[in-house]
């Protein structure tokens, strides 16, 4: 509990000092005013995250944290447990749709094992953050102790303390676990207030008596264990996943060190929310990459007042829309630090 303490100590409130001078500074570019919407927010808030006028992203990471989830014994999933650890090594082989799309973004890949319910093969790439081997089914029972929630949040803060070493500029959330939509669908529903039914999506692609079932089992699990849902510790222990933890605690930590975070889709918001009820300063240091095919999506993103940069109706996870915003966020602070003003290029203002 002490990281968690120190981590949250060090998170300051965003003061928007420079957002005056930077807007100054967009506004006179060689373009009408706010010509380039979102991409002049985007450069507006790193620099009002960062405190650096012309910030660089060129060392830019995603965190990929995985575990396994109890849930999975009432059958929520179309696919089995066993997938989590098998997409592990597909990672860790550079073959997933992470890979691909990092590479593309010319980002790096971390790789954790939060709770895979199995041991793993060392790796030289993997980190292990190990929990549990997997959380309880949260339909029967908490899914974690107290002391295991908050081992998730500080092995996330860890894992981001490993990483940052070797340089972060911005990092982005993704997740790997069957059965972790259950999950966080019903952490969003406990901390928005909403019905299951407006949360709950299809997952990894379910059916209609399936999709059923899916809403009854995150009911009772709430019923069950009653979260407060003002406690995001007691949300996390009850109906939440350790990577869902791991990616909280990693929030934190990023947010503790001014970085901008890319958060990806439906796993990623949940544990948003969660990194949100422990510090609520956190939420201007997000951004929301995408908006994801779960339906839940929008609501939690609503609740955090975040607008998504990208629909490309996605539902994949794993970090892969996170990825692709890289490169918007990325030209947003180009054009702040290398477009032409008017004066610098010649060219006559508006009348």
């Amino acid at each position: 509990m002490s990281l968690l303490r120190e981590t949250i100590k060090k998170i300051e409130q965003i003061d928007n000092t420079l957002a005056a001078e930077t807007q100054e500074r967009l506004d006179f570019l060689t373009k009408p005013q706010g010509s380039l919407g979102r991409l002049e927010e985007l450069a507006k808030q790193v620099v009002e995250i960062t405190r650096i006028k012309n910030p660089q992203l060129k060392h830019k990471v995603v965190f990929v944290m995985a575990a396994d989830h109890g849930v999975t014994e009432e059958a929520v999933s179309a696919y089995p447990k066993e997938v989590t650890p098998q997409m592990v090594y597909n990672f860790l082989a550079g073959g997933a749709g992470i890979n691909v799309l990092a590479r593309h973004a010319g980002a790096r890949v971390n790789i954790s094992d939060l709770g895979v319910a199995v041991d793993l093969n060392p790796h030289v790439e993997l980190h292990i953050h190990k929990v549990n081997y997997g959380t309880k089914n949260m339909a029967q029972e908490a899914a974690m102790t107290k002391q295991e929630a908050i081992q998730a949040i500080e092995n996330g803060i860890l894992t981001f303390e490993e990483e940052f070493k070797k340089g972060i500029d911005i990092l982005a959330t993704g997740d790997m676990g069957i059965g972790n939509t259950t999950a966080s669908a019903a952490i969003i529903a406990v901390i928005t207030g909403r019905q299951v039914e407006e949360i709950t999506g299809r997952g990894t692609g379910i059916d209609d008596a399936s999709w059923r079932k899916k809403v009854e089992i995150i009911q009772k699990a709430i019923q069950v264990n009653k979260p407060d849902p003002k406690d995001g510790i007691d949300i996390l222990l009850k109906v939440g996943g350790f990577e869902i933890g791991g990616l909280a605690g990693l929030i934190l930590a990023a947010a503790a060190k001014r970085l901008p975070v890319v958060i990806d889709g439906f796993i990623s918001s949940a544990a948003a929310l969660i990194a949100y009820r422990i510090e609520p300063k956190v939420k201007d240091y997000l951004i929301a990459s995408h908006l994801s095919q779960e339906k839940g999506h929008r609501i939690a993103l609503d609740y955090l007042g975040l607008k998504p940069i990208l629909d490309l109706h996605l539902r994949l996870g794993e970090g892969t829309g996170a990825a692709l915003a890289f490169s918007i966020v990325e030209a947003g602070v180009k054009v702040l630090n290398e477009m032409a003003t008017f004066k610098s290029a010649g060219v006559s203002e508006k009348s």
